[in-house]
C-alpha cells in the first residue's frame, strides 16, 4: 500500500507540468500512473493541493500525440523548486488513492501507520487525538501541511493532526522524511506530511455511510460543479461511537470547501475547513485522572496564487484559528483549561528555470497567538478576555510570537547528477531577535535507468510549544527556559526499479541538540518540560511487488509490500530520568506487510499487518511497565462497481490488547460495515 516512486518514464514529453514555487510537491492534470499504479487525476494546477501549480511546456510536433501517452511518474520533490522524481535528490513517499481505497482504516491518521518510517500513537479510536512522528523524532517535530498550506498547531501538537477533511476527501498523501526546514522553515525538523484532496472538475456528488462496533455510525457527502470557470468542492460530515474503551465515547463533525480559478496570466486557488468533535479522554494526560475530557475546533483559511511566465510568482495567506477546553475531571470544573490560537501567514515565493538550473526564492512572515486560562504571561485584569459561551470563565493569559524567514534554493540538474543546495535564514521575536541560518545539500547520482543513489545533509529547528513554555497543572510543569530544538539530519539511500517491482533502503543520523521532553526525575515527582541532548539511528528497508506487471497477465494476487524500520537512540547527558513521556519512547522496531487480492468478480481483500517494538514505559497500578511489543491485523473486503463500492472491514481482528502511548488501552476488534455511491 505504501511505495516510493523512482520509476523512469518512457520517452515522454511533458505537456502538463504542476508546481508551485511555496511547496516541494507538485500533481498532474493528466491520469497518471505512480511507481506501477494507475490512479485519476490528482487535480488541476489552480488548486493548492500538492504544494504545486503549472507551468507549460510545448513540443509542436508532439503535441497531438501527448494525450494519448501514458505519463508513467507524478512530479514530487523535496525542494522549493518543483522537480521530477527522477531528478529529486531525496526521497519522498507517496499513499495513492488507490492505496487508501484499498486500506482497511478507520481515519486519515490510521493511514500513516502503513507508512514505514512514521509513528502514530494514538489516544482514541477514529483518529480522535493522535501524534505523529517521523524517524524516531516526537510529534511536534514535523510540518503537517493540508494542499501545501502549513497546519500546524503552537498550543501543542497533540492537535496539529485534526483534520477538516475526511479519508474519502484524499487523493493521496506525500511525506518527506529527515530535517527540511530550509524547504518548510521551522517545525520541520524530523519531515513533513502534506495532504492532497481530491479534485474533480465539473459536477458530480458522492455519498458514503458506515456503521458497526460499540454504536458507531458515520456518514459523509461530496458535491462539485463549475461555474463561469470557477471549479468548486464541497465535502462534510460527522459521526458518533460509544467507543471502544471506559471514557472514549465521542462525536464529531468536518466541512471542507476547495475552490480554483485560471486564465493565461495566472492561477488562483482558496480553500476553507472547519472540524468539531468532543471526546471521553480517559487517561490522556494522567493515569491519576482517568476520566478526562476534551472538545476541539478548528477552522482553516487559505489564498495561494501563481503567474504564469518566466518566473513564477507565488503568494500565499492563510489563517488557522483553534479551540480548545480541557477538563481534567470531566464535567467538573477542578483543573479546568480554555486555550484559543490565532496563526496568521504571509509568504511571497518565486522559482524560475536558466542556463545554470533552477532556481526558487520565498520569504514568509508567521504570526502565533495564544489566549489562555492557563497558557502564557498574565494579563492585566482590564485585559481579562470573556470566553465564548462561558458566562463567567475568563482568559487571563496570553503570548505570541513572529516569525520571520527567508529561503534560497539552486538545483543543478546533470544527466546522472542532481546538486540541490539552499539555506533558510529564520527570526523569531520570542526568542532573541537574531536571524539564524540553516543550510541543506541533497546529492543524487543515477547511473542507469534503475538505480537511484542519495546522500543528503539538512538542517532542522523547531520552537517549544506554547504547552511546553507555560502548562501548569497538577501533573504537568512548563519550562520557561526552553532554546528552540536544532538538528543535524543526514542520510543516504538507495532506490531500485524494476518491471513490476520496487526497493528502496535508507539510513539516516538525526544528532539533536535543546531536545524538549516531559519527564519524571522520581516516582513522587511531576511531569517536567526540559531539554537534552538526543542522537537518532536508523535504517529503512521496504519493497513492493505488483502482480499484473510482473506475470504480464490479470493475476489473483495484485499486489504486496513489505516494509521494517530499525531505529536505535542514544542521549547524551547523565541526568537520571525515571520516565519520559514522548522523545525516549520511539518505536525500536517496526513490520509492516500489506497484501491485496482478488476473490471473485468484483470482490476483492485487502490484509494489513503491523508489528510495533517500542521502547519505555508507562505507569500502571503506581509502578514502570514496559511497552510489549505487539502485532495487529486488519482486513478489508470491498466489491467495488462503477457508481457504487459495499465493504466489510475489520481492525485488530485478533482482539489484541496493547497500549501505544501511556496508560492509554487501545480497542480491540473494530468491525465496520458501509457503502459509497457515485450519483
Amino acid at each position: 500500500m505504501y511505495n516510493k516512486q523512482t520509476r523512469k518514464p518512457k520517452a515522454i514529453t511533458w505537456k502538463q507540468f504542476a508546481h508551485k514555487g511555496y511547496c516541494a510537491f507538485a500533481s498532474l492534470r493528466k491520469e497518471v500512473r505512480i511507481g506501477v499504479l494507475s490512479i485519476a487525476t490528482l487535480g488541476v494546477a489552480a488548486q493548492a493541493e500538492a504544494m504545486a501549480g503549472t507551468t507549460k511546456m510545448q513540443n509542436p510536433k508532439t503535441d497531438a500525440v501527448e494525450d494519448e501517452q501514458e505519463m508513467s511518474e507524478v512530479t514530487v520533490s523535496g525542494t522549493m523548486a518543483p522537480l521530477t522524481q527522477l531528478q529529486s535528490a531525496r526521497i519522498v513517499s507517496v499513499l495513492t488513492r488507490q492505496d487508501i481505497e484499498q486500506a482497511g482504516v478507520q481515519s486519515i491518521n490510521d493511514l500513516f501507520k502503513l507508512a514505514t518510517g512514521v509513528d502514530v500513537r494514538q489516544r482514541g479510536s477514529f483518529g480522535i487525538q493522535t501524534d505523529i512522528s517521523i524517524d524516531g523524532g516526537i510529534f511536534e517535530q514535523i510540518t503537517l501541511l493540508l494542499n501545501g498550506v502549513n497546519i500546524n498547531n503552537p498550543q501543542t501538537g497533540h492537535l496539529s493532526a485534526d483534520f477538516p477533511v475526511s479519508v474519502n476527501d484524499i487523493e493521496r498523501i506525500e511525506i518527506l522524511e529527515g530535517a527540511a526546514s530550509r524547504v518548510y522553515g521551522g517545525q520541520s525538523f524530523g519531515g513533513a506530511i502534506n495532504i492532497v484532496t481530491r479534485h474533480e472538475e465539473g459536477k458530480n456528488v458522492e455519498v458514503g455511510l458506515q456503521g458497526g462496533s460499540f454504536g458507531t455510525i458515520e456518514s459523509d457527502a461530496r458535491f462539485g460543479f463549475t461555474i463561469k470557470g470557477v471549479n468548486n468542492r464541497i465535502s462534510g460530515g460527522g459521526g458518533r461511537s460509544d467507543g471502544g474503551t471506559t471514557n472514549s465515547n465521542w462525536g464529531k463533525g468536518q466541512f471542507f470547501y476547495q475552490g480554483d480559478y485560471s486564465n493565461n496570466q495566472l492561477n488562483l486557488d482558496w480553500q476553507f475547513g472547519f472540524c468539531k468533535k468532543d471526546y471521553g479522554a480517559n487517561t490522556f494526560y494522567s493515569a491519576a485522572y482517568p476520566n478526562q475530557f476534551e472538545r476541539n475546533e478548528r477552522y482553516l483559511l487559505s489564498v495561494s496564487a501563481e503567474t504564469k511566465g518566466k518566473f513564477h510568482f507565488t503568494p500565499q495567506v492563510y489563517w488557522n484559528h483553534s479551540y480548545d477546553n480541557f477538563e481534567l475531571i470531566r464535567n467538573e470544573r477542578f483543573g479546568e483549561n480554555f486555550h484559543q490560537t490565532d496563526v496568521y501567514g504571509l509568504k511571497a515565493g518565486g522559482h524560475f528555470n536558466w542556463v545554470g538550473g533552477k532556481t526558487a526564492l520565498c520569504a514568509e512572515m508567521r504570526h502565533e497567538g495564544v489566549l489562555s486560562t492557563n497558557l502564557g504571561r498574565d494579563l492585566k485584569p482590564e485585559q481579562h478576555v470573556s470566553v465564548g459561551g462561558e458566562d463567567d470563565i475568563f482568559y487571563t493569559k496570553q503570548d505570541d510570537r513572529t516569525t520571520v524567514s527567508f529561503n534560497v534554493e539552486h538545483n543543478i540538474l546533470l544527466k546522472h547528477w542532481t546538486l540541490s543546495a539552499g539555506l533558510l535564514a529564520s527570526m523569531t521575536t520570542s526568542v532573541d531577535h537574531k536571524f539564524r541560518f540553516y543550510p541543506g545539500v541533497d546529492i543524487a547520482y543515477k547511473p542507469d535507468d534503475h538505480w537511484k543513489i542519495s546522500l543528503s545533509y539538512n538542517k532542522g529547528f523547531r520552537l517549544p510549544t506554547f504547552t511546553d513554555l507555560y502548562y501548569k497543572s497538577v501533573t504537568l510543569e512548563g519550562n520557561k527556559g526552553l532554546k528552540p530544538e536544532n538538528n543535524h539530519s543526514v542520510q543516504i539511500g538507495g532506490q531500485f526499479q524494476g518491471n513490476g517491482y520496487t526497493g528502496t533502503i535508507r539510513a539516516f543520523y538525526h544528532r539533536g541538540n535543546n531536545m524538549i521532553d516531559w519527564v519524571m526525575y522520581t516516582p513522587e515527582d511531576t511531569y517536567h518540560s526540559a531539554a537534552f541532548q538526543l542522537d537518532n539511528i536508523g535504517v529503512q528497508v521496504e519493497g513492493r511487488f505488483n502482480f499484473d506487471q510482473i506475470t504480464g497477465k490479470d493475476a489473483w494476487i495484485k499486489n504486496l509490500t513489505l516494509g521494517y524500520t530499525h531505529i536505535y537512540q542514544k542521549r547524551n547527558d547523565d541526568t537520571d530520568i525515571y520516565k519520559s513521556n514522548y522523545a525516549m519512547e520511539y518505536l525500536r522496531n517496526k513490520f509492516t506487510a500489506s497484501l491485496n487480492h482478488k476473490i471473485w468478480s468484483h470482490l476483492a481483500a485487502t490484509w494489513s499487518i503491523r508489528l510495533q517494538d517500542r521502547t519505555g514505559s508507562y505507569i500502571s497500578a503506581g509502578k514502570l511497565k514496559s511497552y510489549d511489543t505487539y502485532a495487529t491485523l486488519d482486513l478489508k473486503l470491498q466489491w467495488t462497481a462503477p457508481h457504487y463500492n459495499i465493504f466489510v472491514q475489520g481492525t485488530n481482528i485478533t482482539n489484541k490488547k496493547y497500549y501505544d502511548l501511556g496508560n492509554v488501552p487501545q480497542p480491540g476488534i473494530w468491525i465496520m460495515a458501509g457503502a459509497r455511491w457515485k450519483l
